[in-house]
């Protein structure tokens, strides 16, 4: 039974590319593992950018300071 976590910032990520994800990952289950889609589990949690660190910041962070960057020129 693979249970399978997706993790993304939470920033407009439509409801079709959630479906193609789950169906995306389900399907290579299937295909390499030989798992039962019926007892595969995918979950798609997104992450507020406050939430979400690179490189000792947070990705809010990091994305407003790109923005005044790119600003700035």
């Amino acid at each position: 039974m693979p249970y399978v976590l997706i993790q993304v910032t939470r920033e407009g990520v439509s409801a079709a590319q959630k479906r193609a994800l789950i169906e995306g990952t389900t399907r290579l289950l299937v295909e390499v593992l030989d798992k039962d889609p019926a007892t595969t589990f995918v979950v798609i949690d997104e992450v507020d950018t406050d939430n979400w660190g690179v490189a000792g910041e947070t990705v809010t962070a990091r994305r407003a300071r790109a923005a005044s960057q790119r600003e700035a020129t």
